[in-house]
């Protein structure tokens, strides 16, 4: 167990190292060949909709296949999107690479190796032990994407050696698909984790419903999340405020860390308020400061309470995952990981395109407010809907 778990948390790491720093350098690389806020809002959305699809299709089929070849699949797509995504600039060619690759806007730890790697870790562990897990799982990720935003300010040195802004760009996304590689080989030391069933059967069994309600819930929360995923964040502390590439990869390195080391204090909370309580009373408060900061004036204040926002937004990563693995038997969770994860990625791809067109508007921070807004209702609604339905270790 304990070289398994090692196995997945060193991929893990190596993966949101990566998509750290492509989360921030995307709208940089984007700008700089040509293209402004509302193409790379498409981009963003094109990019959340191909990893939706494909997370779903991944949960569908998860249960039939050996989970250690969906994860080394996994990989070598991501090192392919580092190799093709910078080898051209044409809309057309950067618009499919978004749709089938990895490379995205958001550095959160979603997207095709997530129900897999949901799937092996509940496997691995007891119910008791469960959420502590996943929030070592999140913390790991977090850190090393803090690394990874922290690298995003490496086109900026390397620039000023003499190799140019677009070849530094380049010089990163290949980074990207080394990560891809490297991952590939952790992947290959996993053990092999065979079909659950012998025989194709449904992905949702008894817990449909449940699994349902909680898909249409997120999916308030993740459209919510798309206004302000980490592409257009950074492209409105560029546009606002006048933030420099490396400042932007400063704050986002203290955001990731702040999130990163919230997740131990939310497996704590949880053990003593209920998964869904840390989920929401964590949530709320977050929203409020990134309402706050849409009307900040200065640029220390908004990244003041921006990092405010980052210290509690993310205490519901690993407590919604732990709580979905729970409710759920064994044999559904590769579909309930997706089912539930997919509508973080789908419904969000909506509001990316939306936030680009605002971000050009006289009031650039309507973003800000309508994703702060949208999540405190679902936060209030999933209080309202699931605060009867108990894990396991709360019964």
């Amino acid at each position: 167990m304990t070289r398994t778990l090692g196995l997945i948390f060193s991929a893990t790491a190596l993966r949101a190292f990566g998509d750290g720093f492509a989360a921030i350098i995307l709208p940089a690389y984007l700008t700089a060949i040509g293209y402004d806020a509302v193409t790379v809002g498409l981009i963003a959305t094109v990019s959340l909709t191909g990893t939706a699809l494909l997370t779903l299709l991944v949960g569908a089929i998860a249960s039939r296949f050996d989970l250690r070849s969906l994860l080394i699949a996994a990989a070598c797509l991501a090192a392919a999107s580092g190799l093709l995504f910078p080898s051209a600039e044409h809309l057309a060619f950067l618009v499919f690479i978004s749709f089938v690759g990895t490379i995205g806007p958001a550095s959160s730890n979603a997207g095709i190796h997530t129900p897999i790697e949901h799937t092996f870790l509940a496997r691995e562990v007891s119910d008791a032990a469960r959420t502590t897990i996943f929030a070592r799982y999140s913390l790991i990720g977090a850190l090393a994407g803090a690394a990874g935003a922290l690298a995003a300010s490496l086109p900026d040195l390397l620039a000023k050696s003499g190799i140019g802004h677009l070849g530094a760009f380049r010089i990163m996304f290949y980074t990207y698909a080394g990560l891809g590689v490297a991952s590939m080989l952790l992947y290959l030391l996993l053990p092999r984790h065979p079909p659950q069933a012998e025989r194709p059967v449904a992905p949702l069994g008894p817990s449909r419903s449940i699994v349902y309600k909680l898909a249409a819930l997120f999916c308030i929360d993740a459209f919510a999340g798309g206004f302000i995923v980490n592409s257009l964040l950074a492209l409105w502390l560029f546009e606002r405020f006048g933030l420099s590439l490396s400042g932007a990869a400063l704050f986002f390195f203290w955001a990731s860390t702040l999130s990163a080391f919230s997740y131990p204090v939310a497996a704590r909370l949880a053990k003593r308020f209920g998964l869904v309580n840390t989920m929401v009373f964590t949530h709320i408060p977050s929203s409020i400061f990134l309402i706050i900061a849409a009307f900040a004036e200065n640029l220390y204040v908004a990244l003041a309470l921006l990092l405010l926002r980052s210290a509690l937004s993310q205490m519901d990563v690993p407590t919604r995952t732990s709580y979905v693995m729970a409710v759920v038997t064994p044999v559904e969770r590769p579909a309930a990981a997706s089912v539930t994860a997919v509508p973080r990625s789908l419904a969000s791809a909506l509001s990316p395109a939306i936030a680009g067109s605002l971000l050009a508007t006289s009031f650039s921070g309507l973003p800000l407010i309508i994703c702060g807004s949208l999540k405190i209702a679902y936060d209030l609604t999933l209080l309202w809907s699931f605060r009867h339905v108990k894990p396991p270790e709360e019964s």
